[in-house]
């Protein structure tokens, strides 16, 4: 139902259908959007199941080998060899846009000895700790790649909400009342031209009779 404030004019007639126009046009774009960022969700989505499976793998791998390491070496042996790294990581961050949301990029490099990750001697250590090591600067990648991904699905999603309340409102609440709005003036305006028409007649009838009078 129209709102009582609602003032039947021509020109709020004609404001109320630039109104809608825009929202429709509006709707059409956000539904647009929605449906483009869904696509790049789920191949973001894809991306990460198999990064995970990816991740889980290498981390189940380069466990594995720790376990065999502390149990030929001993607990105590293994951290004191791991205990000075040669290496250290700095980690860059940059972001790229995805239809309007600002997603991270993770970007690394390492610091100091270049291609050396073992910080001990290989005469005390076993071999099941080179490959652990190995095996950990391999995931490691693919840590940070995951990490990026699921914090762009986080953001993705976000929008996505975002766009979907906007896109009910226009469709079920905004649209449907502008247009409820603009039947209710024309109806006003036109039940307005009805009497005037009604009016004008009567007034052409009493000129008529009175000019006939007047004759007579």
């Amino acid at each position: 139902m129209a709102g009582k404030t609602i003032n039947p004019t021509r020109m709020e007639l004609t404001r109320l259908k630039g109104r809608l126009r825009t929202a429709i046009r509006g709707h059409k774009l956000l539904k647009d959007k929605r449906d483009e960022m869904m696509k790049q969700f789920l191949d973001i989505v894809r991306r990460n199941r198999a990064l995970r499976r990816q991740v889980e793998d290498g981390l189940q791998r380069a466990n594995a080998a720790f376990t065999v390491a502390s149990a030929v070496m001993g607990p105590e042996m293994l951290e004191q060899a791991l205990l000075y790294p040669k290496t250290s990581v700095e980690l860059d961050v940059s972001y790229r846009n995805i239809m309007s949301v600002n997603v991270p990029v993770y970007d690394f490099h390492t610091t100091g000895a270049e291609g050396d990750i073992f910080p001990y001697g290989f005469a005390q250590t076993s071999g099941e700790l080179d490959a652990a090591l190995e095996t950990m600067q391999n995931v490691f990648h693919d840590m940070l790649e995951l990490a990026q991904v699921e914090k762009s699905m986080q953001l993705l999603a976000q929008e996505i909400e975002k766009t979907r309340r906007r896109v009910n409102a226009l469709e079920y609440v905004m649209i449907p009342e502008t247009q409820q709005n603009i039947r209710y003036i024309s109806m006003k305006l036109d039940e307005n031209e009805r009497g005037n028409t009604t009016r004008l007649m009567k007034v052409k009838d009493m000129v008529l009779q009175e000019a006939h009078h007047f004759k007579q």
